[in-house]
């Protein structure tokens, strides 16, 4: 019996993000409720596909490479994926590299991925694994 494929998903946490700001002026009626919902089905979405999901959520960098790092240790994942809000605000730039570098560093085997918004998640995973 295969093991299910361990997957990480990395993100904004929801509550952080000025959703008023030029960064959401493609996403109108944006909200932390909303993009919760979008993690958490597309978690559900992962895990009825059978893959074993981790939702990882971090603030702007004080302590996002610390959190990344530690769940990163618990386990080997085949998979890590970082999501659009750390990689499409350009003010986050300094922060996407340092977590590609934490999950290059700490999980070399995952394949990376990456998703548009919470609803096309399961397609990145899926490209890859």
């Amino acid at each position: 019996m295969r093991h299910p494929k361990n997957i990480m998903l990395i993100g904004l946490e929801p509550t952080l993000l000025d959703f008023s700001s030029p960064d959401f002026a493609a996403y109108p009626g944006m909200n932390a409720a909303k993009v919760m919902a979008g993690l958490n089905a597309a978690v559900d979405e992962l895990n009825r596909l059978g893959y074993t999901v981790e939702l990882c959520l971090t603030d702007f960098g004080a302590n996002a490479e610390t959190v990344v790092r530690e769940r990163l240790s618990q386990r080997p994942y085949d998979c890590v994926l970082i999501g659009a809000g750390i990689r499409t605000i350009a003010s986050q730039l300094i922060l996407f590299e340092k977590l590609l570098n934490v999950v290059h560093a700490h999980a070399p085997q995952a394949r990376l991925c990456f998703n548009t918004v919470p609803l096309d998640t399961t397609e990145a995973v899926q490209r890859w694994l």
